[in-house]
C-alpha cells in the first residue's frame, strides 16, 4: 500500500512539474516542434552528384519553416543520415526561428558540411527552390555553399519581438550577433548591410551572392 501511495505521489510531483514547464508558451512550442508535429521534414538521398563534376555525395534534404526545436531536430537527422565530412545539406525553407537557424549552421560547419539550396528527388536530381530569411543562416554554415540555377536567396531586417524588451537595444544585440556568425563563415559583411537596409523580404541577385561571398560554388541546374 506504502509502496503504491509513494508512486502515486513521484508520478503526481512530476506531471505537476511538466505542466509548470510546459505552462509557458516558449516551452510548449519547444516540445510541440521536437516532438509533436515537427515544423521541418528530412529526407535522406543515397548519393548525388551536385556540382556535376562525378563528385558523388550523400545528401540529408530538409524543408520547411524552422521552428522552436528545430536545431535538436535537425541535430537527431544528421545522426541518423550519417553524413561525413564534405557530404551536403540541401534545403529549402522560408525562414522562421533565427536563434534555431544560427545553432543549425554551427552544427553544418562543426561537421563540414556543405549546403545547397535546391528540391530534390529520390533520384539525385536538384531543382530550383529558394531559401529566406532565417535559412539564410543555415545555408551560410556551409564549408562549400552550392548556388544552384534558379534557385533564390531572401534576406531582411530582423527587429525584436520580444514586447518586454528594449526593441532598439534588442535590435542592435541581433545586429552584432548576425554579423559576427556571418563573418565566422566567411560571408561578407554586405551581406548583414542588405539584411538591415530591408524591411521585406529582398531577393539576391546571383552575381550578387558570389561577391557576397554568400555562395561559393554556383552550379548549372539539370
Amino acid at each position: 500500500m506504502w509502496s503504491v501511495a509513494i508512486f502515486i505521489l513521484l508520478l503526481s510531483g512530476t506531471g505537476i512539474r511538466a505542466y509548470r514547464e510546459l505552462s509557458h508558451p516558449e516551452a510548449w512550442a519547444y516540445w510541440k516542434d521536437l516532438y509533436l508535429s515537427p515544423s521541418m521534414t528530412a529526407s535522406p538521398v543515397a548519393g548525388a552528384d551536385v556540382d556535376g563534376a562525378g563528385h558523388v555525395r550523400r545528401i540529408l534534404a530538409i524543408q520547411g519553416r524552422i521552428g522552436a526545436a528545430s536545431a535538436s531536430w535537425f541535430r537527431e537527422r544528421l545522426d541518423a543520415a550519417a553524413l561525413a565530412a564534405g557530404d551536403i545539406v540541401v534545403m529549402a525553407s522560408p525562414g522562421g526561428n533565427l536563434d534555431q537557424a544560427i545553432i543549425m549552421g554551427e552544427l553544418v560547419r562543426r561537421r563540414g558540411l556543405a549546403t545547397a539550396v535546391a528540391s530534390i528527388d529520390g533520384s539525385g536530381r536538384l531543382g530550383p527552390a529558394y531559401c529566406a530569411s532565417a535559412c539564410v543562416f543555415v545555408y551560410a554554415g556551409g564549408t562549400n555553399r552550392y548556388g544552384v540555377e534558379g534557385s533564390r536567396l531572401g534576406v531582411h531586417r530582423f527587429v525584436a519581438t520580444a514586447p518586454e524588451r528594449d526593441p532598439v537595444a534588442e535590435t542592435q544585440r541581433t545586429t552584432g550577433m548576425v554579423l559576427s556568425y556571418m563573418t565566422r563563415m566567411g560571408v561578407s559583411s554586405t551581406v548583414v548591410e542588405a539584411m538591415t537596409a530591408n524591411r521585406d523580404v529582398r531577393w539576391l541577385d546571383p552575381q550578387e551572392a558570389i561577391a557576397m561571398k554568400l555562395v561559393t560554388n554556383p552550379v548549372r541546374g539539370p
